[in-house]
């Protein structure tokens, strides 16, 4: 067992956790947070993605005892006041979910990518986004999303 320190979407935690805890499950049923999905449990469909001191990771391979001390933004996170982020906003405009599962990971990789390129080309897009798996193939939206949201934040 382990206390670990942290701060998710702004609020400070301190929790007692086993040595083998992953993040997504602490954050789906330690915390209630079940925006973060997980869809394949060895870190190949992205749908898990939060950010961890601003950088997009898959939490379903993150364990929670190796974020002491780290800031975590999960998809709960982004809207700020009740109003989207601006990256909510395009996925919502361009289509860029079907059913909507691989959403949270993809809005948290796309806001990773944004924040290290502001004006990635479409192929740019595509290469960030290759870890991140939609099984609607509702890739175009999402790449026009992105790049619309480019414009925006």
């Amino acid at each position: 067992m382990a206390t670990v320190n942290i701060r998710i979407n702004g609020k400070k935690i301190s929790k007692e956790v086993s040595d083998n805890t992953i993040l997504a499950d602490f954050l789906r049923d330690g915390l209630a947070l079940t925006g973060t999905h997980v869809g394949c449990d060895t870190s190949q469909c992205g749908a898990c993605v939060v950010h961890l001191d601003g950088n997009s990771v898959k939490s379903c391979t993150t364990l929670v005892a190796d974020c002491d001390d780290s800031e975590i933004t999960t998809i709960e996170g982004l809207a700020s006041n009740g109003k989207m982020h601006p990256m909510q906003e395009a996925f919502k405009k361009h289509h860029g979910l079907q059913c909507g599962f691989c959403t949270p990971g993809m809005v948290m990789s796309a806001v990773d990518l944004l924040q290290k390129n502001k004006n990635p080309s479409e192929l740019e897009i595509r290469d960030w986004l290759e870890g991140n798996i939609c099984r609607c193939t509702g890739y175009q939206g999402i790449v026009a999303a992105v790049k619309d949201a480019a414009s925006k934040m």
